[in-house]
C-alpha cells in the first residue's frame, strides 16, 4: 500500500525530534548529525526503532541537512545510503505491527534565495534534486520537505522532488508567532501554492508548541483539500544543567494534538524537544478517533509570496497598465530595458487599489521570454501583489511560472486544441489559476450560447489534465461596440450564464469602448452592468476615477465593504476631482508613499536603481552626510518601524536596505577625494557569526546588511565558527558588541560555549543572540544580554548600546 492510500483512510503518526535525542546521546558541539548515519549507525537505528515502537507510521531519515552545499557528492551519497538503510533496519526490527514508511527528510539549505540572498533559484532546485535522486535510488517511500520558512525555497524543494522522482511529497513549513513564514507568507498563500503544485500532504512543524501552532493549523484545515500534517515542538526551550529542555510534557503535548486531530489533522508527530514518549502519548489518546473526512474546499485563488487573493467573494481588480498595447511610453521602456519604469508602474497600480497585476511584455523587437522572466522576478521582489502572467508564448509562460513565487494567474488558454495542449500541462506542473478565452478554431461565437459551449469544452479538456473548475476563470471577451452594437449584450449574457453555472469570469473592460470618444463613461457603465451579471474580476485601468467609483460603490451596495471604509477612503481622496480627470492625474503631485522626498520614497519602495540615480543628483547640491542623515536613515527607519509593526515583510525590508545601499555607494564615490578616503563615518564595531556546527547564515546575513546600512562597522566571521575564533576576534578588535546566530537545537550548546568563552576574555562586551530555536528565556539562561526576535531588534539594541557607551 502506498503512503498516499494509507493516509486517506487512517490517522497517520509521524516521528518526533532527532536532534533532541542525539544531544542526549552526546552529540558534540559542531558535530554534524548526518555523519552519524555512517559513524554510529546503531545509534540512529535505535532512535528510528524507538519511534516505530512508539507507534510512528512514518519515520524520517537522519538527513535534514544532507545536501550538496554541506557535503561533497561522494560523501552525500554515502550519508543518504546509510541513512535509508538505518531507517529500513529499524522498521524491520521494530516490535510494532503498524504500517511503516520511510521518508527522506529534507530541510532548508541555509541560504536565502535571490534577490534577497545570494543563492540562485535554479541552483537551489539542483541542490535539492541531488538529495531527492539519492533518496529515490536507495528506496525511500516518500519525500518529506520540512521546517521551510521561505516560500520560494519551499517551491524550489517541491519542484526538485516532483521533477526527480515519482514518490509522494509532503511539505511542512515553519511559522512564527505572527502566523507568517520568515519571508512573509501566510498559511493561505502556502496552501494555494503547494496544492497547486501537487503536494500530497501539507502542514506545519517546528518553531512553536502545539498550542501556539493551533491557529495556524486551523487556517490550513479551512483551506486545504489535501491531508494536513502537524509536527509541533514540545513547547518553548530552556537551558538546564548544560542541556536543552522544553516546557510541555508528553501528556500536555498529546492533549492539544488530539484536539487538532479531532478537527481534521490527518498526520501528527513532533519536532524539537519531542521524544518517542510524546508520540506514544499521541497514539494512545487518539486510538479511538475516527479520521475526519478530507473534503474538496473549492477555493478559487491566486497567491503571492505573502498572501492569497480569493475569487467569488467580491470582485477582483487586475491592473492593466503593464502592457504595451496602446502605450507608447511603455513600449519605449521595453525596448530600452527600462525595468525601473515597469516597476514604478506596478507600484502605482498597487497604490490605486488593484489586487493583481497583469504582466504583458510582448513586443516583436525584444525577446519576450527573457523580458517576462526579468519582469516577473523584479516585480515580485518589491511588490507583494499576485501576478497575472500574460503571454501567448508557451516558452515565455513556462519560464515565468517556474520563477514565480506563488500561484500565478495564467493568461491565457483558449478552446483551440493547440492552446490547451500547451497551457494545461504547465498549469498542472507549476500550479495556476487559468484565464480561458471563449474562442476556438472557428473564432469567437456571436452568441452567448456559443461562447458558453466553448467554456464547457475547455472545462471538459481541463479535467483530463486533473485541473478542476476552481482553477479556471473564463473570459467571454468584451468586443468593441463601435464595430458591433450588439457585442456588449452578448458578452454580458455570457457572464450571466457562466455565473449561473458556477464558473468564474473575467473581462478586459476597456475593449468595449474602442473607437469611441469619452471612453471612461462607456467603460464604467459596462463594468457596472457586468458586475451586476456576476463578473468575478476585471482587467482595468485603476487610474480611471469613473471605473474606481463604480467598483467602490458596487462593493458598498452589496455588503462587501465593512463599515464602508474603502468607499469613504476613496471618496475623500478624490472628492473634488472632476470625472474627466484620471485618478493618476489627480494624484500626480502626491508622493508614492508617506516617505516624503523622492529619495526616501525610492528607498521605502525598494527601488535601488532609482535611489542611486536620485542620490547622484542630490550630491550636486547637498553634503553627503546630510543626505545620509536627512534622507537615507529616516527612510530606513520608516521601513524598519513598519517591519516591527508587522505591516512590512522581510523581503520589503531587505529590498529597502538594498536601495539604501545603492544610495550609499553613490555617496562613497563622491567622497573618494575627501580626507577620509571615502569612508563613511562609522559607528561602533560589531562582530557577528553563526556558531560552530551550524551552516545556516540567513539571519546573520540579514542582520549584517541592516547594521551596515545604519553605519555600524560589521566584522562577519561567517558560519560554523569555533568559539575560540569568535572570542579571539572580539578581544583583538576590542569590539563592544557581538551577535551570534543559531538555527538548530543541536548547535545551541555551541552558542552557550561561545558566550562563556567571550565572558572569560572580554567580560564587558554585550552579546546579542538570535535564531529560530531561541527565545528570550533561553537567551537569558545561556548568558546572552539580549534576544533579538528579528533583524530590526538587533539594530535597535546596537543603537541603544552605542548610546550607553558614549
Amino acid at each position: 500500500m502506498k503512503v498516499t492510500e494509507f493516509i486517506r483512510s487512517n490517522i497517520t503518526y509521524l516521528d518526533g525530534g532527532m536532534g533532541t535525542l542525539l544531544q542526549s546521546a552526546g552529540l558534540g558541539a559542531g558535530e554534524l548529525p548526518e555523519r552519524l548515519n555512517i559513524s554510529r549507525p546503531e545509534l540512529i537505528e535505535s532512535i528510528h526503532r524507538a519511534y516505530f515502537d512508539a507507534g510512528s507510521n512514518i519515520v524520517c531519515t537522519n538527513t535534514f541537512g544532507a545536501n550538496p552545499l554541506k557535503f561533497d557528492s561522494e560523501e552525500l551519497e554515502k550519508i543518504i545510503c546509510a541513512a535509508v538503510k538505518n531507517a529500513r533496519n529499524a522498521a524491520e526490527s521494530s516490535i510494532s505491527r503498524r504500517k511503516k514508511f520511510i521518508a527522506l527528510d529534507i530541510g532548508p539549505l541555509g541560504k536565502l534565495l535571490k534577490p534577497y540572498g545570494d543563492l540562485d533559484f535554479e541552483d537551489s532546485v539542483s541542490a535539492f534534486a541531488e538529495a531527492v535522486r539519492l533518496g529515490a535510488k536507495y528506496g525511500v517511500d516518500l519525500i518529506f520537505i520540512e521546517t521551510m520558512n521561505d516560500s520560494y525555497e519551499t517551491k524550489a524543494a517541491l519542484l526538485a522532488a516532483k521533477e526527480n522522482c515519482d514518490l509522494p511529497v509532503f511539505v511542512s513549513n515553519a511559522y512564527g508567532e505572527d502566523g507568517k513564514l520568515m519571508t512573509g507568507a501566510s498559511p493561505e498563500a502556502m496552501v494555494a501554492m503547494l496544492e497547486g503544485m501537487g503536494a500530497d500532504a501539507i502542514g506545519v512543524n517546528c518553531s512553536l508548541g502545539p498550542d501556539k501552532l493551533a491557529p495556524i493549523v486551523r487556517r490550513y484545515l479551512k483551506r486545504a483539500s489535501v491531508p494536513v500534517l502537524l509536527k509541533p515542538n514540545a513547547g518553548l526551550p530552556k537551558f538546564e544543567n548544560g542541556k536543552t529542555v522544553y516546557d510541555i510534557d508528553p501528556d500536555g503535548f498529546a492533549l492539544t494534538v488530539t484536539e487538532l486531530i479531532k478537527e481534521g489533522v490527518r498526520l501528527a508527530g513532533g519536532c524539537c524537544g519531542t521524544t518517542p514518549e510524546y508520540i506514544e502519548a499521541v497514539v494512545e489518546k487518539t486510538a479511538d478517533i475516527t479520521p475526519v473526512a478530507i473534503e474538496e474546499k473549492n477555493i478559487s485563488c491566486v497567491s503571492s509570496y505573502t498572501h492569497a487573493v480569493d475569487f467569488g467573494k467580491s470582485p477582483i481588480l487586475i491592473g492593466e497598465r503593464i502592457n504595451p498595447t496602446g502605450k507608447k511610453r511603455f513600449k519605449q521602456a521595453l525596448v530600452e530595458n527600462d525595468m525601473g519604469y515597469i516597476l514604478e508602474e506596478g507600484l502605482k497600480q498597487k497604490d490605486f487599489g488593484v489586487q493583481i497585476l497583469d504582466v504583458n511584455v510582448g513586443l516583436p523587437e525584444i525577446c519576450e521570454s527573457e523580458m517576462l522572466e526579468s519582469a516577473v522576478t523584479e516585480l515580485q521582489a518589491i511588490i507583494d501583489l499576485p501576478l497575472q502572467i500574460d503571454t501567448a508564448d508557451p516558452l515565455a509562460m513556462e519560464r515565468a511560472l517556474r520563477l514565480y513565487n506563488g500561484k500565478a494567474m495564467i493568461n491565457s488558454v483558449s478552446g483551440k486544441e493547440e492552446s490547451m495542449k500547451a497551457v494545461f500541462p504547465l498549469a498542472k506542473k507549476y500550479g495556476g489559476f487559468i484565464v480561458a478565452l471563449t474562442l476556438d478554431e472557428n473564432g469567437i461565437p456571436n452568441t452567448a450560447e456559443g461562447r458558453y459551449a466553448i467554456a464547457e469544452k475547455i472545462y471538459s479538456a481541463a479535467k483530463e489534465y486533473g485541473i478542476e473548475k476552481k482553477d479556471l476563470i473564463f473570459d467571454p471577451l468584451a468586443m468593441a461596440i463601435s464595430a458591433d452594437a450588439g457585442a456588449a449584450e452578448a458578452t454580458l449574457k455570457t457572464v450571466r450564464l457562466l455565473a449561473e453555472n458556477g464558473f468564474n469570469s473575467s473581462l478586459g473592460i476597456s475593449n468595449v469602448s474602442f473607437g469611441l470618444p469619452a471612453r471612461d463613461a462607456v467603460n464604467s457603465v459596462f463594468f457596472a452592468t457586468a458586475l451586476d451579471r456576476g463578473l468575478s474580476a476585471a482587467i482595468m485601468n485603476p487610474y480611471s476615477i469613473d471605473m474606481m467609483r463604480v467598483y467602490h460603490a458596487y462593493k458598498a451596495l452589496h455588503s462587501m465593504d465593512e463599515n464602508f471604509s474603502e468607499y469613504i477612503a476613496f471618496s475623500e481622496k478624490f472628492a473634488s476631482v472632476a470625472p474627466s480627470v484620471t485618478a493618476m492625474a489627480a494624484a500626480e503631485a502626491s508622493p508614492m508613499s508617506d516617505g516624503g522626498s523622492p529619495l526616501k520614497n525610492a528607498i521605502i519602495k525598494g527601488l535601488a536603481e532609482k535611489a542611486g540615480e536620485l542620490t547622484a543628483a542630490m550630491l550636486d547640491k547637498e553634503a553627503p552626510l546630510d543626505i545620509v542623515s536627512n534622507e537615507v536613515i529616516p527612510a530606513l527607519d520608516i521601513v524598519g518601524k513598519g517591519f516591527e509593526a508587522k505591516t512590512v515583510y522581510l523581503p520589503q525590508l531587505l529590498m529597502s536596505a538594498e536601495a539604501a545601499k545603492a544610495a550609499f555607494e553613490k555617496i562613497k564615490q563622491q567622497m573618494q577625494s575627501a580626507e577620509n578616503g571615502g569612508k563613511r563615518s562609522t559607528r561602533c564595531k560589531v562582530v557577528i557569526a553563526t556558531v560552530h556546527g551550524d551552516i545556516h547564515d540567513i539571519g546573520k546575513n540579514i542582520v549584517k546588511l541592516l547594521l551596515e546600512n545604519y553605519g555600524f562597522e560589521v566584522i562577519d566571521l561567517g558560519k560554523d565558527v569555533p568559539p575560540e575564533t569568535i572570542a579571539e576576534t572580539v578581544e583583538r578588535l576590542k569590539a563592544p558588541l557581538v551577535g551570534l546566530s543559531s538555527l538548530m537545537t543541536t548547535t545551541v550548546p555551541a552558542m552557550a560555549d561561545t558566550i562563556g568563552l567571550i565572558r572569560e576574555r572580554t567580560p564587558k562586551v554585550k552579546i546579542v543572540v538570535g535564531g529560530a530555536v531561541l527565545t528570550k528565556e533561553y537567551a537569558d539562561m545561556i548568558g546572552a544580554d539580549f534576544y533579538a526576535k528579528d533583524a530590526m531588534a538587533a539594530v535597535r539594541f546596537a543603537e541603544d548600546h552605542e548610546k550607553s557607551i558614549g
